[in-house]
């Protein structure tokens, strides 16, 4: 047999007057929903776990942007430069100069003075005003030359005299006794080798040998062989020689 609806009601009226109101939560509700939304420390300590799973990639990109910034900011290197050949352009002067040339034992072997030089880099070779040179061989035979114009190599072995152009071997006696008579050379150009001890030249030249003067179109003379070679048109005037004590001449 079904209840009455009149106790169903009369039962739902006894429990709210016994203080429990109708639709309240009860105890186990609100457990339910405490477990249900999270704390703040929970969910900031997850969202720590969610972010440490992109922080290598964050880390990465950081390394990556910084190393761009350090290539585009770093100072460029200096780029190298074609070497450029040297002209024929003077890198020095000097006026009123003397330069010298030693032997390895200290004494002087040459020196070369004028009054203005000028010092080219791409030959190597200095061109000298109102030259003056003075050189002396290992036996000690003094030379003397000059000229408006002279052009030396770098160590001075060589000298290129242009315009009155004037070469002349003092006269002197050698360690065997053996005179050596002036001899003085002229042309418009020379061409002196100072360690050889030679002069030559493609021109005119004028030739004195103590009182005997000779005359050519070209000539290379030796003074270590004593040999002159006198090319072209050549002439001489041999003058007698003075006699000395016994007839010999």
């Amino acid at each position: 047999m079904s209840p009455r609806p009149d106790a169903a009601k009369e039962a739902r009226a006894a429990g709210e007057a016994e203080g429990t109101p109708r639709g309240a939560a009860t105890p186990a509700d609100g457990a339910d929903a405490r477990r249900e939304r999270p704390s703040g420390w929970t969910r900031l300590r997850r969202g720590l776990d969610r972010a440490s799973l992109y922080l290598p990639i964050i880390l990465t990109g950081a390394l990556a942007l910084g190393t761009y910034w350090l290539v585009r900011n770093a100072p460029r290197l200096a780029q190298p430069t074609a070497k450029q050949a040297p002209t024929h352009e003077p890198d020095f002067f000097m006026r009123g100069f003397t330069v010298k040339n030693f032997l390895p034992d200290g004494s002087l072997r040459s020196e070369l003075s004028g009054k203005e030089g000028r010092h080219y880099p791409d030959t190597d070779t200095l061109e000298v005003d109102q030259v003056r040179v003075r050189s002396i061989s290992p036996e000690g035979l003094v030379t003397h030359a000059t000229a408006d114009r002279g052009l030396s190599n770098g160590d001075g072995s060589e000298i290129q005299l242009f315009g009155n152009a004037v070469v002349i071997r003092d006269a002197a006696v050698t360690a065997n006794g053996r005179a050596m008579p002036r001899l003085e050379f002229r042309g418009d150009f020379l061409h002196a080798f100072v360690n050889t001890e030679q002069v030559k030249s493609n021109k005119p030249v004028t030739l004195i040998r103590g009182s005997d003067r000779f005359t050519a179109d070209s000539m290379d003379y030796d003074n270590l062989s004593g040999v002159a070679n006198l090319n072209g048109r050549v002439r001489g005037l041999l003058m007698p020689s003075a006699a000395v004590p016994g007839g010999k001449r």
